[in-house]
């Protein structure tokens, strides 16, 4: 019989390595091939690591838009202030970019105002549009409630039982800050039960300039503990899984934000 043909020697041979060498495995040198490389075989079998800059840079965007939202709100950046990316990344201890992105999304939801080559002002505050804002407000949020009413995990029916709790907390104190933060949690509790994507990009827009606007005159034409027992009891409604009742003080916590928004300043709107 005649020998058989030997196999060809492998390639790290002929690329001086020595014989001990380990030879590239064949899932790293199809990686290497995939991603057409020329790095040696020892470099392409190490696995790819995920860019974790990346993802810290998206979680700081969320921690600025989070603190950048509050500073607004609460009046500490007031309306028509000019805002820098560098004097903000200093205030906050946040790099720029994340900083940059965070006015990015605060310019959507109209609480800044991006003038290209000239900066940032904080958005002034605007009667007839907080009326027409809530015109849209209505209609969406009563969405809102009914469908986190109708789909809210059990947990998520925790969560707004404690959160009616807060607001109950708040209206037997007058605490404007704790109920202004429960009022942010609540706002993002609602969007994650009802698990509707176009009802949250539209209300999303609104939150902010609503609060705001209610922070800047509640002390001169609101009821802080009728708002937040209004709040508190469309919490309950939804915890209770009561589709009509949750609908019902929806309608009543807006006729109050309303007749608040109407008595700060007189209109023929």
């Amino acid at each position: 019989m005649t020998a058989p043909a030997r196999s060809p020697r492998p390639q790290a041979r002929a690329t001086g390595r020595s014989p001990a060498s380990s030879p590239v495995s064949p899932v790293a040198a199809s990686s290497a091939a995939a991603f057409s490389t020329a790095a040696s075989p020892a470099a392409a079998a190490e696995p790819a690591r995920p860019k974790r800059p990346r993802n810290g840079a998206r979680s700081l965007t969320d921690e600025a838009y989070a603190r950048l939202e509050e500073l607004i709100v609460t009046l500490q950046l007031r309306p028509g202030v000019a805002v820098s990316e560098a004097t903000l990344s200093e205030r906050l201890g946040i790099g720029r970019t994340p900083i940059r992105e965070a006015l990015q999304r605060l310019a959507r939801e109209h609480l800044v105002v991006v003038l290209p080559q000239r900066g940032n002002l904080v958005s002034e505050i605007d009667v007839r549009k907080q009326l027409r804002l809530l015109e849209t407000r209505r209609e969406v949020e009563r969405l809102i409630v009914r469908c986190a009413a109708r789909r809210a995990s059990a947990e998520e029916r925790d969560e707004f039982r404690q959160l009616a709790a807060v607001f109950n907390r708040a209206a037997e104190r007058n605490d404007s800050k704790s109920f202004l933060r429960a009022d942010k949690r609540f706002n993002d509790h609602c969007l994650q039960a009802a698990r509707n994507e176009f009802a949250a990009g539209a209300i999303g827009l609104m939150h902010g300039l609503s609060r705001r606007f209610w922070y800047l005159h509640y002390r001169q034409a609101a009821d802080l503990p009728e708002t937040a027992r209004l709040h508190a009891n469309v919490a309950a409604a939804i915890a209770a899984a009561d589709v009509d009742a949750a609908g019902r003080a929806l309608d009543a916590l807006l006729d109050n934000i309303e007749a608040f928004t109407r008595a700060t300043v007189s209109t023929d709107f």
